[in-house]
């Protein structure tokens, strides 16, 4: 098998973009207070406000899902339940973490063919039964951008938060890629968010060019009363605090956080320009994003994958291709190459005569 030079089954293949390594070195040059209690974590949060326009709480985690789950948890009792979309990250990938840490909050799935939620499918689910025997709906969490990397647009968030105030919702947003929405928008990120209505937001790090790490944004301040105390019994208080946050401070001060999201989605778009028209082939989702999903046949995906080039088919089937800050344009020019030829293949024995 031929080994490619770069591969694009997941951005979380990427390493660490320089902006992010440097602040962590400079993290490294002293000691520091342990636990947070350091400049640099004051000064990452700080960041996020200033980024958000607004005061906000923050808090550092190493993972995706244990923001999530976290945030979810201090929204919800026990007896709560949260309505998210069939394909969201907190159904399908989380191991029933949301779950565990909220003690038995249910999850409520709307069923979603792109992934997205709508507020009439919120609210269906919302109103289907108000007796003492049904967990009580009290959250809605959304991906920005969902699985399927599509974005919501701003104004699409703000009618999904206007269906949650009306119903006595919070509102979670899984922001794993928030930088690549924020790209593809070009809007503030306030815009996206706290404007829009959005209570809490799970903002990546790991995925927008860290080495780890996460950060829990409450624009309800109210929200986070006691979420220290969550984070240190989950696991998530890091002792060194300080190379968990310092990257932050690199990709936002240097405005990398958006410039690699920029690159990614470039790179998805590039992809998607040099197989519109290929033979058996089509994208399964607009790209977006940073995402890329194609369908084809069975036996070309396999040929693919013979070339050496690794892939999920996780969603519907279609290939899902994934491009991060690191992502090199003459890579992405060899796999397009690749499935020209492969699409080619496939189509010659109906053409031939």
């Amino acid at each position: 098998m031929t080994i490619q030079p770069q591969q694009f089954a997941s951005d979380n293949y990427a390493g660490i973009c320089p902006e992010a390594w440097e602040a962590m070195a400079a993290a490294n040059s002293a000691s520091a207070p342990a636990y947070g209690d350091d400049e640099w974590t004051e000064r990452a949060a700080d960041a996020f406000r200033t980024l958000f326009d607004t005061h906000c709480e923050v808090f550092f985690a190493f993972n995706g899902t244990a923001a999530n789950s976290l945030a979810l948890a201090a929204l919800c009792q026990s007896y709560h339940s949260v309505i998210c979309s069939s394909s969201s990250h907190v159904e399908t990938d989380e191991c029933g973490a949301p779950e565990f840490f909220s003690n038995g909050s249910k999850l409520l799935v709307a069923q979603s063919a792109d992934g997205k939620l709508t507020p009439e499918a919120i609210r269906a689910l919302a109103t289907s039964r108000s007796d003492i025997h049904f967990p009580k709906p009290r959250v809605v969490t959304i991906t920005q951008p969902t699985e399927t990397g599509l974005v919501y647009a701003i104004d699409e968030i703000r009618a999904i938060a206007a269906t949650c105030r009306e119903l006595g919702l919070k509102l979670h947003m899984d922001g794993a890629r928030f930088a690549h929405a924020c790209a593809t928008l070009g809007c503030e990120p306030a815009d996206v968010t706290w404007r829009a209505g959005v209570d809490v937001l799970c903002f990546g790090g790991t995925k927008n060019g860290m080495a780890a790490g996460e950060a829990i944004v409450f624009f309800d301040t109210s929200l986070a009363t006691d979420f220290d105390y969550r984070c240190k019994q989950a696991g998530q208080l890091a002792s060194k605090m300080r190379f968990l946050a310092a990257p932050w401070i690199g990709l936002f001060e240097s405005g990398a956080w958006l410039r690699n999201a920029e690159h990614a989605n470039r790179c998805a778009t590039r992809l998607a320009a040099a197989i519109d028209g290929l033979p058996k082939v089509s994208l399964a989702f607009p790209v977006q994003s940073n995402a890329v999903f194609i369908q084809a046949p069975e036996s070309m995906l396999d040929k693919l994958r013979a070339k050496g080039w690794r892939f999920y088919t996780f969603i519907g089937g279609s290939a899902r291709f994934m491009f991060a800050w690191d992502a090199r344009a003459e890579v992405v020019a060899l796999l397009a190459q690749h499935l020209a030829e492969l699409a080619a293949l496939e189509a010659e024995p109906e053409n031939a005569i």
